[in-house]
């Protein structure tokens, strides 16, 4: 629930929701509690802006059309622009499919599959598994640019919302706290065993990787399966220690692992650097100088690991 904004009566408040893949644009009655949901369905509202009329302009997207403006008026959305029509005409879009399945411990998880461009049924495709940031975050009903160029050159593309993400509830969010890499691993892992099973995925060619989050889950992936032929790990975090008093998460880290001199096997249990032996996966490990969000002496300690390992891998620093 973001973006919150009351009305000029003060009566009501509008927002932004998450909710399972969605992102709905709501309005809330503060006597009632009721909540309307003004705009919903398999599209995203990414910003919204109302002027003290009421009036509601909406950047709106969906899996096939990157966003646009639109007036929502009479509980209806108006197009507005058509910034990326022509655009559009010159491309061959992927065919993107909303999926359900169950976790290792039955868990549902919810996630996307993009099929490469030219799918045909009773062909299995090299399949990359993509993993988002956050983990508080979503992979949602906007369009992906990044799916939709792996599709385009021949990738299935399969991205779930893991335990940890958004959109279904603080429990679902909360499953991961102070467990990185377990319930997670166990439902990107089942995105990837669903795509098999549905015979889209080929098995012997799998990758995998992500940015931030994405990047740490990919560190605990390879860390505990050699089922992929390839991982690319961005803005990634290793050894969690080495960045207390570093990054800019120190309340987060503390909340949720406690001091390090006070319970350092907290720390020591989640960072994935502590079984960078398992590591056979060649890995392509990207990041940023200068970034103090997730900062590149974590990637650093990663390759130089690999490398003294003897393993295939190449370091990347924007």
């Amino acid at each position: 629930f973001g973006s919150p904004q009351f009305s000029k009566d003060g009566q009501y408040i509008y927002a932004q929701l998450e909710d399972s893949g969605e992102e709905q644009f709501v309005k809330v009655d503060l006597k009632t509690k009721k909540v309307e949901r003004l705009i919903k369905g398999e599209n995203v509202v990414q910003t919204y802006h109302m002027n003290d009329k009421g009036q509601v302009a909406t950047l709106v997207g969906t899996p096939t059309m990157p966003s646009e403006v639109y007036q929502l008026k009479g509980g209806e959305l108006k197009p507005i622009s058509k910034a990326n029509d022509e655009w559009l005409e010159k491309q061959q879009l992927s065919n993107v499919e909303n999926i359900h399945f169950k976790s290792k411990d039955g868990t549902e998880i919810e996630g996307f599959l993009y099929k490469p461009i030219g799918y045909k049924e009773n062909l299995q495709y090299p399949t990359i598994l993509w993993i988002h940031g956050g983990p508080v975050s979503q992979f949602n009903f906007s369009f992906n640019f990044t799916a939709q160029l792996y599709a385009a050159q021949g990738y299935a593309v399969v991205m779930a919302n893991p335990r940890g993400s958004s959109g279904y509830g603080q429990d679902f969010s909360k499953a991961i706290f102070a467990d990185w890499g377990n319930k997670d691993y166990q439902d990107v892992m089942a995105a990837v065993d669903h795509v098999v099973e549905k015979g889209v995925a080929d098995p012997e060619r799998l990758g995998v990787g992500g940015w931030s989050y994405g990047g740490i889950l990919t560190n605990y992936v390879i860390t505990k399966t050699d089922r992929f032929k390839g991982a690319m790990t961005g803005a990634s975090e290793v050894l969690y220690v080495a960045n207390y008093g570093h990054d800019h998460y120190q309340k987060q880290w503390e909340a949720e692992l406690g001091l390090p001199w006070e319970n350092r096997e907290a720390w020591e249990r989640i960072s994935p650097f502590n079984y960078v032996e398992n590591i056979v996966t060649p890995t392509l490990i990207m990041g940023g100088a200068v970034d103090w969000n997730v900062p590149i002496h974590n990637s650093e300690q990663l390759y130089q690991s690999l490398k003294r390992l003897g393993r295939e891998t190449q370091l990347i620093v924007y």
